[in-house]
């Protein structure tokens, strides 16, 4: 059975449960508690050299690092990575927008927001903030016309986008002026349903160290 090295309240997992449970694959979790430095460890480090959760480890001991690799292994053959040539492209399009525009932006932000580190980045803040109301500014231009970031149907880039942008009012972004993101938030919540709930950094105890 594959097994998934998980940190709930991290939404980079909580990409990889999402695409998981939608598409019925078994899996077990395994908790590494990144605050005690256990994605540091020597063990984990063999898994991931780079030390970041999720990681998927599969039956035979082989590992798969970075939430965005792990969504496109995991739906390889089902409606959420289309065969097309032109929607797989275009949903790399946004894996790749979503690793250089809203992960380190909104996903950052939110987090030392949550975690009580935003002044000691105080430096950074300003910066990522621009950057933060030009990928919602897109985001919003993207759907104007369509219903999923790719198309009509759900896929993985809408998994992908959606986790940390979603989350964009935790770090102080207001997305009432974007109608268009707003209504595709909900038609990703819909399609995804109530079973993948976001975990707040308080459940664990050692977030605020």
């Amino acid at each position: 059975m594959l097994t998934l090295h998980d940190y709930l309240p991290s939404q980079n997992g909580w990409k990889a449960r999402v695409a998981l449970g939608l598409l019925k694959i078994p899996y077990e979790s395994r908790m590494v508690s990144i605050f005690e430095g256990e994605s540091h460890t020597d063990a984990f480090l063999k898994l991931n050299p780079a030390g970041a959760v999720p990681v998927l480890e599969l039956e035979d001991g082989r590992a798969i690092a970075e939430s965005n690799a792990i969504l496109t292994y995991v739906a390889e053959g089902t409606p959420l990575l289309p065969a097309d040539f032109y929607r797989r492209a275009k949903i790399m399009q946004w894996l790749f927008f979503e690793q250089y525009n809203v992960e380190p932006v909104i996903g950052s932000l939110r987090y030392w927001t949550l975690t009580g580190r935003l002044e000691r980045n105080q430096a950074m803040v300003a910066g990522k903030r621009e950057a933060g109301v030009r990928t919602v500014a897109a985001l919003e231009r993207s759907l104007a016309a369509t219903q999923f970031l790719v198309g009509n149907d759900l896929t993985i880039a809408d998994i992908a986008v959606y986790a940390y942008s979603h989350r964009a009012e935790d770090c102080g972004f207001s997305l009432a002026d974007y109608p268009m993101l707003l209504a595709w938030v909900d038609r990703v919540r819909d399609a995804i349903g109530p079973d993948y709930p976001v975990y707040p950094y308080s459940i664990d105890p050692h977030s605020g160290a």
